[in-house]
Order: structure tokens, then sequence, then C-alpha cells
């Protein structure tokens, strides 16, 4: 990655008393994530007494230390100083992987599949296509387990969440709202709508990482039959390249 010759503009503010939090604040929202996260990369190889995290989302970074050994002033200036090496130097290049998600939707794997067609207007089959159209860019993890978060397919309209959200979704639950797109790693509670399931396993409790993929990575989804379901059931989500 190159130096940023016109470099995202950032605010800086205390979280608690152990955290910044650090937010890109240009209109350009590839900028924004572009800027957090390579922060989060710089900040994890320099190395800073006293800060152990930095958690990059869509636009921002919690910066997280701790008191007793740096102060919130400290960890702004090193703060400061990644964002100035940053414009100067770049952040290192990564490669990003591939990963190929077989999903069977609707019916018993993707309840809400005609529901979100209907609120589109469109097809369920329109849906499939949409959803499978491209590859997703990974922009963060979320709760629960890492889940990939993306950015959405290109459906007409933002997609509601549930009303009543579920106690429990299936791990491997493939689901949509607003305009993100995301796997479900784990068991968990949600509302958003499912649309679909993948039978690879995404976390793996056994290793290290929990889930294969990092942010920047790439994602498609791609349509199996719901007689071929079992024949993934077991295999792990692993890079194609």
């Amino acid at each position: 990655m190159a130096a940023t010759p016109n470099p995202t503009p950032v605010e800086i503010f205390e979280s608690g008393d152990s955290a910044l939090r650090v937010v890109a604040s240009s209109a350009d929202t590839e900028a924004n994530w572009s800027t957090v996260h390579s922060l989060a990369q710089w900040l994890e190889t320099a190395g800073a007494d006293g800060v152990h995290g930095a958690v990059p989302t869509y636009d921002s970074l919690l910066v997280e230390f701790d008191p007793g050994v740096t102060s919130a002033r400290q960890v702004r200036a090193f703060v400061l100083l990644g964002l100035r090496q940053l414009e100067h130097v770049g952040a290192p290049a990564r490669t990003p992987r591939e990963f190929s998600v077989p999903v069977v939707y609707g019916g018993e794997y993707g309840p809400d599949l005609e529901r979100v067609a209907e609120h589109e207007q469109l097809s369920v089959e329109e849906i499939i296509a949409l959803h499978t159209a491209k590859s997703y860019v990974i922009r963060c993890l979320g709760a629960p387990a890492g889940s990939p978060m993306m950015d959405g397919p290109d459906f007409p309209l933002p997609v509601p969440r549930l009303k009543d959200p579920r106690l429990s979704v299936p791990a491997g639950a493939v689901a949509v709202a607003g305009r993100q797109a995301v796997i479900a790693p784990a068991v968990a509670p949600g509302g958003w709508c499912v649309i679909g399931q993948t039978p690879l396993t995404v976390l793996d409790a056994a290793s290290e990482p929990l889930v294969p993929y990092l942010p920047g990575d790439l994602l498609r989804f791609r349509q199996i039959q719901p007689e071929e379901f079992a024949d993934y059931a077991g295999r792990k989500l692993e890079a194609a390249r």
C-alpha cells in the first residue's frame, strides 16, 4: 500500500479510562476503512508499553491500554505517530485471501428468504442471484465469535431486522440486514434475516485463530442444493488461495 498523499482526517476520543476511540471522519468510506485497519495493523506490529489491543470496525478503531502502565495522553501521541508513519510510508501490503462458501438457500436453512424477497419486491431466485453475484470484502470481525461483517448484496432496499429476534440461530447461518451481510460462526441469538446456511465449519475452537479469515479478505457465496448439505458437513472453511 502506498503512502497516502491526502491523509484521512481522524478524531480521537477517550472511551472510559482504558481505551481511546479513533474515528476516521472523511466522506470517503473506503478511505475511512483503510485508515483504521492500517492503523490497527501498525499498532499491533509497532508495539507500545501498556497498549494491548486495537479493534477496527468500518470507520473506527478502539485502542485498549493498561492505565497502570501508560496514559491516554501517551497512547494518543502514539496513535498520532502511527498516522504520520502511514501518511509517509503507507501500510504493509497484504494479499487478500479468497473464500468460497457453499450455501443452501431457503426452506429450513433460510427461513427468511421469502420474507426478504417480498420486501425487495423480487423473486426468491433474484435474491439468490444477487447474493451470489459478487465477492464481498470482510470489513471487520463482529460478535459473536469473529463473525465476518461485510457490505451486503446489491438489493434495491435495505433489509429490515426481525421484529422479534430469534433466541438461537444455528452456526453457519447466512444472514442479511440493512446493507450488510454476515455468516454466524457459532450458535447465538440473532435478529438478522437468515436466507441460507453453509454446512462448512467456520469457527474451530481448537485452532488459533478461531476463524480462518481476516478483515480485507474476500468471501463469495455459491448456491448448493439441500441434498448436497451433508457432503460438506464437517469440512472447515478454508481459503481457496
